[in-house]
């Protein structure tokens, strides 16, 4: 059986010691991410609160920021192996950031309709397929393989905490200047990550000949035969992509929640979404901990099954005390969350030839994204036609059910 990657000490965790072009991947991460958790809670507040979406267009502004998944998410992966990642990265970036540009500059026009938002997040997401497949697959020729764990735990640790900051600012943001100027944020975000990551001077590898690489329709078959084929890496697409979908039931009605069923306002929502962040980033921390203690592949079950039952506390959100015990109850998913994203991401890179790493990472990409588009889709439908309520506890108990097709395969016991 392929184990997971060596976990690396403690002391490589300090920034002096990662080599250059990570380091610049981690700063352009963490401007990115400061940009993005800004803008990320004005798009749907200015849907709700400005253009008055009803909760199926809601619904379906969250279906399209990931349904490029679903529309060019395994092509992306074949696309990713043959290009320069950097030159990937970089348009990205700078695509997203005059996308997202248009939409406080058509605020302000006094042109902004729903129709617009809804063209920018489903194009956005085409710069998102792009590049986090091409993050995922650059990191390996960047740390070394045996430092996969500690790098995705940085990486994802400190996204967590920008999470928190970001998403807890974004509402302050909203509230007191207006979500239009918190997608200025965004943009700025963007268009500073695209500057640091030009400056990534890697050594890339070395493409394969055109004429060994077959065709395209062969090549992308072969990413999506090695995550369906592998015994370790099909159960954890499986219940990744299952967790993505149950969390989007709830993360897409949340705003329709807290806006007009609570009227708490944006900042409320806001702080309420940084409980996430800051249970994604215990996540991150003690993944590495834990999966040393009880192994890689209890850590990628047991969690889900400790913290099933506190899903239907997020679903029963209330104003007073029943705020208070969903903000746990969403921080524990969120912490559920930040543990598998750590050993997954690193599980299936370590066990991925360089040659497939952008086809796996697309093909993960096309099915964990592909399910939030599924994921906010359901949410709509079940909210327009029974009632948001309906939505929020639909996904908390299919939640509870995601560690089981881990625990029902091989991964169950890896080291």
């Amino acid at each position: 059986m392929t184990t997971a990657p060596t976990a690396t000490g403690a002391g490589q965790h300090r920034a002096g010691r990662w080599p250059r072009p990570f380091r610049l991947l981690y700063a352009a991460t963490v401007v990115h991410d400061v940009g993005f958790h800004v803008g990320h809670l004005a798009v749907p507040v200015l849907a709700v609160s400005l253009l008055s979406a009803t909760p199926g267009q809601v619904g379906l502004l969250g279906a399209l920021s990931t349904a490029a998944f679903l529309l060019i998410g395994l092509p992306a992966g074949v696309w990713v192996d043959r290009w320069p990642r950097r030159t990937v990265l970089v348009t990205a970036d700078l695509l997203r950031a005059v996308l997202v540009a248009s939409v406080p500059v058509a605020w302000w026009a006094g042109w902004l309709t729903i129709h617009q938002l809804y063209l920018v997040v489903l194009l956005t997401g085409v710069g998102t397929v792009f590049a986090d497949v091409a993050a995922q697959s650059v990191l390996p020729e960047l740390v070394g393989r045996d430092r996969l764990v500690a790098a995705n735990s940085l990486l994802m640790s400190t996204s967590g905490t920008l999470q928190i900051a970001g998403r807890g600012l974004g509402g302050l943001v909203v509230q007191a200047l207006t979500a239009p100027v918190a997608i200025v944020v965004d943009t700025v975000g963007f268009a500073l990550s695209a500057a640091v990551l030009a400056r990534i001077h890697a050594a890339a590898p070395r493409p394969v000949p055109p004429g060994r690489r077959g065709g395209f329709g062969r090549q992308l078959g072969t990413g999506v035969r090695h995550v369906l084929g592998n015994p370790l890496l099909r159960p954890l697409a499986a219940s990744t992509a299952s967790i993505n979908l149950t969390m989007q039931l709830t993360t897409t009605m949340l705003p329709v929640v807290f806006l007009r069923e609570l009227g708490l306002g944006p900042a409320a929502l806001g702080l309420f979404l940084a409980l996430g962040g800051i249970g994604a980033l215990l996540g991150a921390v003690t993944a590495r901990p834990i999966a040393g203690r009880i192994g890689h592949g209890r850590a990628l079950w047991l969690p889900g099954l400790l913290v099933a039952p506190l899903g239907v506390l997020v679903a029963l959100v209330d104003t007073g005390p029943a705020l208070w015990l969903a903000g746990i109850g969403w921080l524990a998913l969120a912490w559920r969350t930040g543990i598998g994203n750590v050993i997954g991401v690193s599980l299936r890179q370590g066990v991925t030839p360089d040659a497939l790493l952008g086809r796996m990472n697309a093909t993960f990409r096309f099915l964990l994204t592909g399910a939030l588009t599924v994921g906010a889709v359901l949410a709509g439908l079940l909210a327009q036609y029974a009632d948001v309520r309906t939505a929020l506890l639909v996904g908390a108990i299919a939640n509870g059910l995601t560690w089981l097709p881990v625990y029902l395969s091989p991964l169950r016991t890896l080291p």
